[in-house]
């Protein structure tokens, strides 16, 4: 609760700014300390500090894995603002309004994370969208971010409609919005509650961004400033998986065999299509929104098995996902030439940004010593352990070694391509920023039990 109501007062405090303070400068500031204490307090929610009492009717509940869930995704935003706030300056003149949306959606995220009625899941999912649908057009000189706003904005509605759909046909058949009412039902489950949770399925699915209903992705993500592109890839597709799990394991887990199968079909196919599509792309930019599709289908794997080890697995991937990619992006918004061209030559020119950049490409290819390996790992392990599912895990070997492909063909630009690539000076806090990064991804591949074993402390 605390982070959901600071973060609330967060947003507003970012919209009064924009008139009360002239310096650019200092709305950066206020926006990342705010961002430091969202984070302080919900650490300190975690450790029993709970500064609001409010009575949610049991609509909401903040344990330790939510808690610890936010505390990963405010880290993640931290640390993207202290790396990119700069850039935000050169997409509009609505500077202080952009920190503002940002504190809105993780409020949102807070609402998602701790969900226990249909009703607040589609309002956290509503409060994180409508934002994102602002930030994807907020380059209003560009035609592309224009559509590719117009075309989220669309298809997001017709996705939040089948939610809508859904939400009704499982009140119509349980008679609660609760998931422990949703749940007690979930043993023998007509017609209504099914159609119901397949609605859900595939409107949670269109949000993350899983296959066949990825389809957005690639022109959104290439369209939408760089800036915010990094945003919606990371910190909002993890708060939405995280709803997902929440939404299947607390609502629908005596529903498994009805939905499982889904769940593998729909994993095996973002896995192929994310990874294939991904390999033939000449943008980076444009492969790295297929590589969030293949990421995601790893992601899906822990829902396909939702046991413990799927759990840890979740939490660490969500850290080593957004950690690398928000460190690659960073990098990005730096280069004049977003093609793999536009990288020869990088190790050359900036010798430190190329190696911490190819720490993050390894990570998210799932070479050992780096979180992402570990992370695959855990996924791999927990669709093992629910027995019979080796085929899936050899297809997501398979896809993962193909991965290795297109990541690799970045590190090959840097370091074995003769080239002048065109960046922009970076400070001292952004190389040392991208530094602490790399570190920590290192960090959490050798020592993952820093992060899963709080789960439990």
């Amino acid at each position: 609760m605390n982070a959901l109501i600071i973060a609330a007062i967060l947003g507003v405090v970012m919209m009064f700014s924009s008139f009360l303070l002239k310096s650019k400068a200092s709305v950066r500031s206020v926006g990342i300390a705010g961002m430091a204490l969202l984070l302080v307090v919900n650490t300190m929610e975690m450790c029993g500090w709970h500064f609001f009492n409010i009575d949610t009717m049991d609509m909401l509940h903040f344990d330790r894995f939510a808690l610890l869930f936010d505390s990963v995704i405010f880290a993640s935003t931290l640390l993207y603002l202290v790396l990119s706030a700069r850039d935000m300056e050169k997409v509009g003149v609505n500077y202080a309004e952009y920190f503002a949306l940002i504190f809105f959606i993780l409020c949102g995220v807070s609402l998602t994370s701790s969900f226990r009625s249909l009703m607040m899941l589609f309002l956290g999912i509503e409060i994180i969208s409508i934002p994102l649908y602002i930030l994807t057009g907020s380059d209003k000189r560009n035609l592309k971010s224009n559509e590719a706003s117009l075309k989220y904005f669309l298809l997001g509605s017709f996705s939040t409609g089948l939610m809508l759909m859904g939400i009704a046909m499982i009140y119509g058949s349980a008679g609660s919005f609760y998931n422990t009412v949703i749940q007690m039902g979930g043993a023998k489950p007509d017609t209504l509650m099914l159609c119901g949770m397949l609605l859900l399925l595939f409107a949670m699915a269109f949000k993350v961004s899983a296959a066949p209903f990825h389809f957005w992705t690639p022109d959104v993500y290439d369209g939408a400033p760089t800036v915010f592109t990094s945003f919606m890839a990371t910190i909002v597709k993890v708060a939405v998986f995280i709803a997902f799990m929440r939404l299947f394991d607390d609502a629908f887990g005596k529903m498994e065999k009805s939905w499982r199968m889904v769940f593998g079909i729909i994993t095996v196919a973002t896995l192929f299509i994310g990874n294939i599509t991904a390999v033939f792309q000449q943008s980076v930019k444009r492969m790295l929104a297929y590589s969030s599709i293949a990421q995601a289908g790893f992601m899906m794997m822990a829902l396909f098995s939702m046991n413990a080890d799927a759990k840890e697995g979740l939490l660490l991937y969500s850290a080593a996902y957004c950690l690398a990619t928000i460190g690659i992006f960073a990098v990005l918004i730096k280069m004049d030439d977003y093609t793999f061209d536009g990288f020869n030559g990088f190790a050359r020119k900036e010798p430190l940004l190329a190696a911490t950049t190819t720490i993050f490409l390894l990570s998210l290819a799932g070479i050992p010593l780096t979180a992402g390996f570990l992370s695959k790992f855990y996924m791999l392990k927990a669709a093992l352990l629910e027995g019979g599912n080796l085929w899936l895990v050899i297809v997501a070997i398979l896809m993962a070694a193909v991965s290795v492909y297109y990541y690799f063909r970045v590190i090959q630009a840097m370091y074995f391509k003769e080239g002048e690539p065109g960046t922009v000076s970076v400070t001292p806090v952004f190389r040392w920023t991208l530094v602490l990064l790399a570190a920590l991804v290192i960090l959490l591949g050798v020592y993952p039990d820093l992060l899963t074993s709080l789960m439990y402390f």
